[in-house]
């Protein structure tokens, strides 16, 4: 199988193309050895063939004909020589590639962790234009911020613009807003007369995209630009534009002031005073005061800030100038301060790529001080919907006590009153939905309360034509068909390395960048992710040689289901190194499906009790005492794989553990057994039993607990006793269970198997429907689910976080087999995601283009 190996250093890939091998990864190249040998076998064999077929001496060909073609004769001692001397270079080529990829690679990192926790933030023109434009208290005929009138006189570009370091070549609405700040502040200090003349000439050649509708508009973009133009025609400046071109923006204006007039809201309030500097003397600057937050800033934007500061003097506004013009050297970006916005968009980028294991450390320090925030409920969090909510989503998942009745003022109502909400923000709606799904209590009701409104903004925008165009799109529609808790982690992130944009803008006044995101985000994804898949595919082909060398393969009653169950275990316990826990879960899950088969439809009542007996005896089976070939296949495949897993897994945990191991699966056989007696008696249990019984017959047990020693920390025979072990296994079960039941009610009434909705509806005497009782279960379900989660989030808990999130692993898959339909009895069903994980190649979308330096 094909496996992308990407150079250390690659960030050039063509979009929509298949990523090819370039320069190997270290630890790459340890797997390749063995393939460059075959490579070379050929050419080996290729002279004993010609051997075999008396092609020697006179016989052989020709290769030089002529004698000045012909090699100097050498003695064979010199060929081996010469031989040993290539191979000795070539060995030496590949260890010093190895070591500048690796030293690559650490380069890489440490780029990252300094982007993790110094948070870089472009400049902004506009915003630095209307700082410039602030005058010296007292003296209104000097510059406040002389250091930004010389920024503006020292960045104008080649064409005449100024803007935010372009993506591309094309112009745009920001673009000739931020020109038209820069030329108002040369003229409003009367410097820079030439950048002027060009700043002017570059608004006249590109005034038509200003009334363009097609074209990405700022917020605001109609008030303060038009403002922008009476203001500069109060200064004096003469617009190289036709009167008609001016009319119709001001036309647009005009238009915008009486729907806002019309509407009574607080949020056109804030939104008001956030475009203050567009409308100059048309509003009340006390009024507009009343945002100034702590820092002194007006909704920390700068321009805004900068405007009131022109109107009305303020020291705490000053102060907020102040600090940072001289922290950016004479700049001021489009929104300060966002270092914790910044931070926490960095660690849910590198969560979503699987990149987030490198920088355990970083992401610690990051997230302590995150919940230091939280905790004073401080305005840098608090105040903007998309960073709380965000900041909730990920202190929660990873561990943090944070109560969702912090979010009490992101309910509907005060949503819609605020600047986000007022201006249908997509971003901010996303990541409320995205908060209110990491539920983990019954009485969460303020988190129900934002997923219900924030999930029906979203459905109405994926409705909104223009919503469809927009890069957000395929994450809102994504989010709202695929929740956290029901998909696979390694999916998710190949989707994400696909998809991912090192560019990400937001449309403030002016474009704005919230985190630089290096190439070196994706090109670390990339390579992490093409490493794992050539370990993925060397597993799939051990376990494909396990199951045929147990014969498993001639059990013709068994679902052939080896991909799937390894696709659980690679998509989820993803880490390279994690390769035993793996292995255990896929062939345990291998193992159980055929188990499962076969006491639902491929053995007799004889040949059910025979497998139990013998497990029973395990090393005390004797070999007369199979009662047919394929419970001998089955035993001796259980027995076999069970003790190979018992030797490592003791070897790990520095004890014993291969009697807990089998008393696993004698506990699954039996429970398994009494299910197939309740189908051959006809007997109907009640809800409980069933429910009882079906907690170990889903299987879990074999898989996930078993896996439980492979994945890292030492659990001792205390904590296998222990309650909340038993609790995780006991929710995790019961969700894989009910949600089974569901989507295979069809084919279990039809082998005549029992199930849960079944069983609810027999008992109610006929009072309840299938809807009804698909419903009830449902309900139990995310119950459970939220419960599981929370003990999985607990801190300081006998059960080792690592060994608890297997339990969550297990769950998210349960979720994605059963959500829809039967996916894992389906032979179609699952088959893109076996191949997404473990054989397509990485496809880089046009978006990955490279960030400006």
């Amino acid at each position: 199988m094909a496996t992308a190996r990407i150079a250390a250093g690659t960030s050039s890939a063509i979009a929509g193309h298949r990523l090819r091998p370039a320069t190997v990864s270290p630890l790459v190249s340890n797997l390749s050895r063995s393939h460059h040998h075959r490579r070379n076998q050929p050419l080996g064999l290729a002279s004993a063939r010609a051997a075999e077929h008396g092609l020697t001496g006179a016989h052989r060909p020709e290769f030089f004909p002529h004698d000045h073609c012909r090699p100097p004769p050498c003695s064979m001692s010199a060929r081996r020589t010469r031989t040993m001397v290539t191979s000795a270079l070539a060995n030496v080529e590949e260890a010093s590639a190895e070591e500048n990829a690796c030293l690559q690679n650490m380069e890489r990192k440490a780029r990252i962790r300094k982007q993790l926790l110094e948070a870089e933030l472009l400049p902004s023109s506009y915003d630095t234009a209307w700082v410039a434009m602030v005058p010296l208290s007292g003296s209104p005929q000097v510059p406040c911020f002389p250091k930004c009138v010389e920024w503006i006189l020292q960045n104008q570009q080649s064409n005449g613009s100024w803007g935010l370091i372009q993506m591309d070549s094309s112009v745009n609405k920001d673009v000739l807003s931020s020109t038209l700040a820069c030329v108002l502040a040369l003229k409003r200090w009367n410097v820079g007369g030439e950048h002027i003349k060009r700043g002017l000439c570059f608004i006249r050649r590109n005034f038509f995209i200003v009334t363009n509708e097609q074209s990405d508009t700022p917020i605001g973009f109609n008030i303060t630009f038009s403002g922008m133009l009476i203001l500069g025609t109060e200064m004096g400046l003469e617009f190289p534009v036709g009167q008609n071109d001016l009319d119709r923006i001001l036309h647009l204006r005009e238009v915008e002031l009486k729907r806002l007039l019309g509407d009574k809201s607080d949020g056109r309030k804030e939104y008001m005073a956030y475009v203050a500097e567009g409308l100059g003397n048309l509003l009340d600057w006390n009024q507009v005061m009343k945002f100034q937050r702590k820092n002194g800033s007006l909704f920390n934007s700068p321009s805004t800030t900068a405007a009131a500061l022109i109107h009305n003097f303020d020291d705490k506004a000053l102060h907020y100038l102040n600090l940072f013009v001289n922290k950016f050297g004479g700049s001021v970006p489009t929104v300060y301060p966002t270092n914790i916005h910044c931070q926490l968009s960095l660690v849910d980028y590198l969560e979503t790529i699987g990149t987030s294991h490198h920088f355990s450390s970083e992401i610690k320090s990051i997230l302590d001080v995150a919940h230091s925030f939280w905790l004073q409920r401080d305005e840098e969090i608090m105040l903007d919907v998309a960073t709380c909510a965000m900041a909730f989503r990920l202190l929660r998942m990873n561990g943090y006590d944070v109560s969702s009745d912090d979010l009490y003022h992101v309910d509907a109502s005060t949503f819609h009153n605020s600047l986000q909400g007022y201006l249908n923000d997509t971003k901010s709606i996303l990541e409320l939905y995205k908060a209110s799904k990491v539920s983990v209590s019954e009485n969460e009701f303020s988190l129900d309360n934002i997923g219900y409104w924030s999930g029906r903004l979203l459905t109405e925008k994926l409705l909104s034509e223009r919503v469809q165009t927009t890069a957000i799109f395929q994450e809102v529609e994504y989010a709202l068909k695929f929740p956290f808790y029901a998909t696979m982690e390694r999916i998710g992130h190949k989707r994400n390395i696909e998809h991912f944009d090192v560019c990400v803008s937001q449309k403030l006044k002016t474009e704005h960048l919230p985190c630089r995101v290096s190439q070196d985000f994706l090109a670390l994804a990339i390579e992490d992710f093409s490493f794992s898949q050539s370990i993925y595919q060397d597993e799939l082909l051990h376990l494909e040689s396990w199951a045929k060398g147990n014969r498993l393969d001639q059990l013709q009653f068994a679902r052939q289901k080896l991909a799937y169950c390894y696709l659980a275990a690679a998509a989820t316990i993803f880490p390279p190194e994690l390769s035993d826990a793996r292995m255990s879960w896929a062939k345990n899950g291998v193992l159980t499906t055929v188990v499962d088969d076969f006491f639902d439809v491929g053995g007799s009542k004889e040949e059910h009790e025979n497998l139990v007996t013998l497990v029973e005896k395990w090393d005390d089976h004797s070999k007369d005492e199979f009662c047919s070939e394929q419970v001998k296949i089955l035993f001796y495949a259980i027995y076999t794989t069970v003790n190979q897993l018992g030797v490592v897994a003791s070897a790990i945990q520095n004890r014993d553990v291969r009697k807990h191991l089998i008393e696993l699966w004698l506990q699954l056989l039996r429970s398994m057994m009494s299910e197939a007696e309740w189908r051959m008696r006809k007997y109907v249990p009640t809800v409980e039993q069933y429910m009882s019984n079906a907690v170990v017959s889903f299987t879990l047990g074999p898989i996930v607990l078993t896996s439980l020693y492979f994945v890292g920390p030492k659990l001792s025979g205390c904590v296998i006793q222990d309650q909340e072990y038993k609790e995780l296994f006991r929710l995790t079960s019961t969700i894989g269970r009910l949600l089974n039941d569901i989507q295979g009610l069809e084919r279990e009434s039809r082998e005549g198997n029992l199930d849960c909705v079944s069983l609810l509806i027999l008992h109610s005497g006929g009072s309840m429907s299938i809807e009804t009782a698909k419903e009830t279960i449902q309900k139990a379900i995310a119950s459970c689910r939220k419960d599981l989660l929370k003990l999985v989030l607990r801190e300081n808990t006998v059960v080792p976080r690592p060994c608890k999130e297997l339990f969550w692993k297990m769950c998210k898959i349960v979720h994605l087999f059963y959500s829809q339909t039967d996916g894992f009895s389906s032979p179609n069903e699952m088959v893109s995601a076996v191949n997404a994980v473990i054989n397509e190649l990485l496809k880089l979308q046009i978006n990955n283009r490279p960030l400006p330096m």
